[in-house]
């Protein structure tokens, strides 16, 4: 009896072995599967410049402008769904359609208007309330950006009314001068900062997103 029982202790410790490798073999497979993978969308350039500004031809330069590396964006890019939002297809992000309801506004104050807009203002008529909408992250801000484009540097086509050639807050400070919030500048589609109580920019609200 004692040693079927030896027997059987040797048997389990060898199934479990044996699992304990297969695990560990299957482990970064399933890492591999669980991962995320994000591909960043196209920057939209298609040209290529030397050192002077002058365009060259892009054969050979590994430019961006000869790679266009990322994501191509979808066609349409932009759904209008005519109750005064726009839904970016790239992204899945809802933005006001009309791009200057508010006025150049400092932070704390775009902070809040975002926040507190709803349908019945601003052109909505989408049934939303206050507190669906906010002040677009950076990243998300930028994420309108073709830089293919100036004045403003958006996607060709852009459903978006009242535009203004100018600043765009976000909701993100700048961590290296936290007295400063950072913001789009759509002439060109670059990102600076600016003081959060003397600097005010346009306010450009958002939904959606997670």
């Amino acid at each position: 009896m004692r040693a079927k029982n030896i027997d059987a202790d040797v048997v389990n410790r060898r199934w479990m072995s044996v699992a304990a490798v297969v695990l560990l073999l299957a482990l970064p497979l399933l890492r591999e599967a669980g991962a995320g993978v994000v591909q960043l969308p196209k920057t939209g350039q298609k040209t290529c410049y030397d050192t002077s500004g002058a365009q060259v031809p892009c054969a050979g330069t590994r430019q961006d402008g000869e790679l266009q590396m990322g994501l191509a964006p979808p066609s349409p890019r932009f759904t209008d769904h005519n109750d005064g939002t726009v839904t970016d297809n790239l992204t899945g992000l809802i933005w006001l359609k009309q791009a200057n309801c508010f006025g150049p506004q400092l932070w704390m104050d775009a902070m809040s208007l975002a926040k507190n807009l709803q349908s019945g203002t601003c052109g909505l008529s989408d049934n939303s309330l206050a507190g669906d909408w906010r002040l677009p992250n950076i990243l998300e801000l930028e994420s309108l950006v073709d830089i293919s484009n100036i004045n403003p540097a958006l996607p060709t086509g852009h459903p978006f009314t009242s535009v203004q050639n100018t600043g765009y807050l976000s909701s993100t400070t700048n961590a290296f001068h936290p007295l400063r919030a950072r913001y789009v500048y759509f002439p060109d589609g670059a990102v600076n900062g600016a003081s959060k109580t003397t600097e005010p920019h346009f306010v450009w609200p958002v939904r959606g997103g997670r």
